[in-house]
C-alpha cells in the first residue's frame, strides 16, 4: 500500500498550474484597457483632460477645460444664458437697444425733433388752447393778443359772477401759444377807453376784478374808443405789421354805429393783419347783436357766447374766437 501513498504527492502539484492560471488573467485586462485608452484619446487630442479624471471636478467647473461631457454642456449653456442677467433684476444695456429707434423718447433713435412733435402731440390731448388752434390750422402761428372788455352797466352782472374774468383767463391761455411773451393787452371801454393794463401769467387770478373795481363808473358802449385804442397800441408794438388777435367782450351793440363801423373799416384799410374776433354775452334772441350779425368787415368775426358764458368749455370758446381768424 505504500505505492498509493506516493502517487498523492503529484496531486498536490496540481495548484502550481492554478498558480500559473492566475497571472494569466490578471494579466487579461492590459489589452482591455488599450481599447479604453483609444475612445478617450479623440478627447485628449482636442485639449481635454482624459475621461480617468474625477467627475466631480468637472461638475464644478462651468466651461472648464475637463468638462467634456452632456452634463457639463447643459450646465455650460444654461450659465451663459443666465449670465448676461444683473444680480438686481435688470435687463442688460445692450438688449432694449433694438428697439428703442421705435420709442419716442428712447435711447436709441430719438432726437430733438421728435421730442419735441411728442410734446406737441401731447399739449394738443390735454390743452383746449392747443387742441383748437390744431384743428383751425393755426398750430404755431404767432401773433400779439389784446383783449378789450365791455365796462358798460348792463355788464355789471358779467363782473359779478366771474365771467369777465374767466373770458381773461381764457385768453392768456391762448396767448401762451401765440405770443412769446404770453402777454395779453387789455383795453376797457364803456363811454371811453376806462383803462389799460397788460395780463401775464404772474398777474393774480383776480387781477381783472381787481383792475375793474379800481376804474370807477360804469359808461355806456363806445366800439370806436375801443378800436382805435387797439390800433394805436399795436402801432407802437415791437412788431406794428405783424398778425394780432383782438378778443372783443361786449353785451350789446355800440351806442354810435357810424363811428363804430368807420373805425374797423379804417383798421381793416390801414392795419389789416390785425383782427377783432367779437364774443357776445347775453341772450341769443337779443336784438342788439343783429349789428354783429349783419358786420361785413374783413377784419372781423362773431361768436355769440349766450347768457351764461361761463358754462361754455374752453374748447367751445376757443373755437368760437378762433372760427374766422386766417393771418
Amino acid at each position: 500500500m505504500a505505492e498509493p501513498t506516493a502517487e498523492i504527492p503529484p496531486a498536490a502539484e496540481e495548484p502550481e498550474p492554478v498558480a500559473e492560471v492566475t497571472p494569466a488573467e490578471e494579466a487579461a485586462p492590459e489589452p482591455e484597457a488599450e481599447p479604453t485608452a483609444e475612445v478617450t484619446d479623440p478627447a485628449a487630442a482636442d485639449g481635454e483632460t482624459p475621461s480617468e479624471e474625477p467627475a466631480p471636478d468637472n461638475a464644478t467647473r462651468t466651461g472648464g477645460a475637463g468638462g467634456n461631457n452632456q452634463a457639463e454642456g447643459e450646465a455650460e449653456a444654461e450659465a451663459q444664458t443666465t449670465e448676461p442677467a444683473p444680480a438686481d433684476g435688470e435687463t442688460p444695456p445692450e438688449e432694449p437697444a433694438p428697439d428703442n429707434p421705435t420709442r419716442t423718447g428712447g435711447a436709441g433713435g430719438n432726437n430733438q425733433a421728435e421730442g419735441e412733435a411728442e410734446a406737441e402731440t401731447q399739449a394738443q390731448v390735454t390743452d383746449p388752447a392747443a387742441k383748437a388752434l390744431a384743428a383751425a390750422q393755426l398750430t404755431g402761428t404767432k401773433a400779439t393778443v389784446y383783449l378789450v372788455l365791455d365796462r358798460s352797466a348792463s355788464m355789471r352782472p358779467y363782473y359779478k359772477d366771474g365771467s369777465a374774468q374767466a373770458l381773461a383767463d381764457q385768453t392768456l391761455a391762448l396767448a401762451a401759444h401765440l405770443d412769446p411773451a404770453a402777454t395779453v393787452h387789455v383795453v376797457f371801454f364803456s363811454t371811453e377807453v376806462d383803462g389799460t393794463a397788460d395780463l401775464t401769467q404772474a398777474d393774480p387770478e383776480n387781477r381783472i376784478d381787481e383792475l375793474h373795481a379800481g376804474l370807477g363808473r360804469m359808461g355806456r358802449t363806445s366800439y370806436h374808443a375801443a378800436v382805435e385804442a387797439v390800433v394805436s397800441h399795436h402801432e407802437k408794438s415791437k412788431d406794428p405789421k405783424g398778425p394780432a388777435l383782438v378778443v372783443f367782450q361786449t353785451d350789446g351793440a355800440p351806442d354810435a354805429k357810424t363811428p363804430a363801423t368807420q373805425s374797423l373799416n379804417d383798421a381793416a384799410k390801414n392795419h389789416p393783419t390785425v383782427f377783432f374776433s367779437f364774443v357776445a354775452f347775453g341772450e341769443h334772441d337779443n336784438k342788439a347783436f343783429d349789428y354783429l350779425r349783419k358786420l361785413k368787415t374783413p377784419n372781423a368775426s362773431f361768436f355769440h357766447a349766450g347768457p351764461t358764458p361761463r358754462e361754455l368749455t374752453d374748447t367751445e370758446l376757443y373755437e368760437g374766437v378762433l372760427a374766422g381768424w386766417r393771418p
